[in-house]
């Protein structure tokens, strides 16, 4: 048997003179052509005419490098699928200060390595609105005893620069905590267009004091600043409080004009908080509505522009502290305060 294929052309022999026996030759032929023929197949691709070729490198089926985990870049391809006490530094009795200002948490905090700021996206419903997040408590507080607890004037007296603020019983620290959620509400306002600024991203060794939280505030002519808090109060005090700004006007101090509208803030992110986390209002500040009016923080006292405190739970109690380690229920407190901001800035 013999097979002529288009890369198989075998030319002729020329002809001469038979001198052996006819069943000579053609048993010492089919063999011959057997193995050519056995050669031709193993080496042929699936069309049976031509021999396969080997793929490329860059088209193997290998996982691509920077495919989300799980998943593979197509074999034909070889490209990926498309796929607290409501301080803002103020001392309160219920606050105790973790021992080395840093805590275990444990709890998979995704804002242990700072992000991108990023940018406002270019069109959204709150395009032209400046948002100040000032995440309470500088996580390197610990380390400048003599910074934070100089005196700074609040407008009715004088007060502590900042503290380091509050901790679980295990060691997960409100910097940390208000790190996180400030970072993920950022997100979340930028998306729809806002410019957001920070009084500090864990981008200083410590501080900003309160009255300078103030200023940054007053000086960005923010829409909407919001103070991220989580209390320390005793076992048993459990959920969140919305902190307004009372009538003020004291020294530096005029809280006039920023009453009302810090009121309306605050009464949207209350609600939208409880709707988004389930959170119940504070059990121990606030009658049951979640809502509480000081006069003796610097951070309001100070503020010219609509300002609020939120204190998202109460780090000593277990229940609370569930919620608070979760960066799965931090990611709903972000939700929640960003869409009190919205309803408050779109009105």
């Amino acid at each position: 048997m013999s097979y002529v294929g288009p890369e198989f052309d075998p030319s002729q022999p020329p002809r001469r003179s038979v001198r052996r026996p006819l069943t000579v030759a053609v048993a010492a032929l089919v063999p011959t052509c057997l193995a050519g023929y056995l050669v031709y197949q193993a080496t042929s691709g699936p069309d049976g005419n031509k021999p396969a070729r080997s793929l490329p490198a860059s088209s193997s089926a290998s996982a691509d490098p920077d495919a989300p985990s799980g998943s593979s870049s197509s074999p034909a391809s070889g490209t990926s699928p498309s796929g607290k006490d409501g301080k803002n530094g103020e001392k309160d009795k219920n606050d105790k200060n973790d021992k080395d200002g840093k805590g275990g948490d444990g709890d998979d905090n995704d804002s242990a390595t700072k992000p991108s700021g990023g940018r406002p996206a270019a069109n959204g419903p709150l395009k032209g609105k400046v948002v100040v997040i000032d995440p309470g408590h500088n996580p390197g507080n610990f380390r400048h005893p003599s910074d934070i607890n100089r005196q700074v004037d609040i407008g009715t007296n004088r007060k502590e620069c900042d503290t380091t603020g509050t901790s679980t019983n295990h060691g997960y620290t409100e910097a940390k905590f208000t790190l996180d959620v400030s970072r993920k509400l950022r997100t979340l306002l930028q998306k729809q267009g806002a410019t957001v600024k920070f009084t500090q991203d864990d981008d200083r060794p410590w501080g900003p004091c309160v009255d300078e939280r103030a200023r940054i505030g007053n000086k960005a002519h923010a829409d909407a600043v919001v103070s991220i808090h989580a209390d320390g109060s005793g076992a048993g005090n459990r959920g969140y409080h919305v902190i307004m700004p009372g009538k003020v006007r004291s020294g530096s101090a005029d809280t006039s004009a920023i009453v009302a509208p810090s009121k309306e803030l605050g009464e949207r992110i209350a609600g939208k908080f409880v709707s988004v986390t389930g959170s119940a209002p504070s059990n121990y500040i606030g009658g049951g509505t979640g809502l509480d009016t000081r006069t003796d923080l610097g951070g309001l006292n100070l503020s010219t522009v609509p300002k609020v405190f939120i204190e998202c739970g109460n780090m000593r109690d277990a229940k609370d502290e569930a919620l608070l380690t979760s960066p799965a229920w931090r990611q709903k407190a972000a939700q929640g305060i960003s869409e009190g901001i919205a309803g408050f800035l779109r009105k």
